[in-house]
């Protein structure tokens, strides 16, 4: 049973160490995500789940106790999922969006419950991921969400996939879904635009809308800003 969720972006900048001289300028950003964690821990979870987009080879589930790193963005930071709470390292390092969510849960001291990380691909068909929701949802106990992923990277001529029209509108749709907790808005989203436009989130907030099936979760969104033309959204579910 799904019994809170929190939504937030997962740019590597999000950690100082990354973001080195600009960490300020996403202060605002750290301050909603520790707020929407804070949500999660409320509602006393028995597990929470973290799902972020991951490449192909960094696709399925990842245990407790699973290591990531950022070494590749030039830092030596490490991070490892639930570190808080024990468990046991995976054979696979957490992909980007995942270590990042580590990060986030290591900045408010996590402990409310043990973590579990699941990596997704953007292909994932709507019906699929869906369908992935609903088994999460059916598990015993009582499960909270970590939703990682960005909105579109097209809102302006120096983002990372350039200016497409369509991304304000997209990212608009998608900030009102989230924040109104709209299962039937999110599910219906457009795969293929998503991917045109960049915008990684689309499957593991499609995963959410299939987990949230039959609740009455409440939506509340908490940030909406396109800092360097990708849309960074953050959403509490309770």
């Amino acid at each position: 049973m799904l019994v809170a969720a929190a939504v937030c972006p997962c740019p590597p900048l999000l950690v100082p160490a990354v973001a080195a001289g600009a960490a300020a300028e996403l202060d605002a950003l750290r301050a909603c995500c520790a707020d929407a964690l804070g949500v999660l821990a409320a509602a006393r979870p028995d597990r929470l789940l973290v799902v972020g987009p991951a490449e192909q080879a960094q696709r399925g589930p990842y245990p407790q106790g699973t290591t990531g790193s950022f070494r590749g963005f030039g830092v030596e930071a490490d991070v490892t999922l639930g570190s808080a709470t024990g468990g046991t390292a995976g054979e696979r390092p957490l992909p980007t969006s995942l270590a990042v969510a580590s990060w986030l849960l290591e900045s408010v001291r996590w402990s409310a419950s043990p973590v579990e990380g699941l990596g997704v691909g953007e292909p994932l068909a709507a019906e699929r991921c869906l369908r992935t929701g609903r088994d999460i949802a059916a598990q015993p106990g009582r499960t909270a969400l970590l939703v990682m992923g960005d909105a579109s990277a097209c809102r302006t001529v120096k983002a990372p996939g350039y200016l497409d029209e369509r991304a304000a509108g997209f990212d608009a749709e998608v900030a009102r879904a989230l924040g109104a907790a709209d299962i039937a808005a999110l599910a219906a989203l457009d795969a293929e635009l998503a991917q045109e436009l960049k915008a990684v989130g689309r499957a593991p907030w499609q995963i959410l809308a299939g987990a949230a099936e039959g609740t009455a979760l409440g939506g509340a969104l908490l940030y909406d800003e396109a800092p360097y033309g990708v849309g960074y959204l953050v959403a509490a579910w309770s």
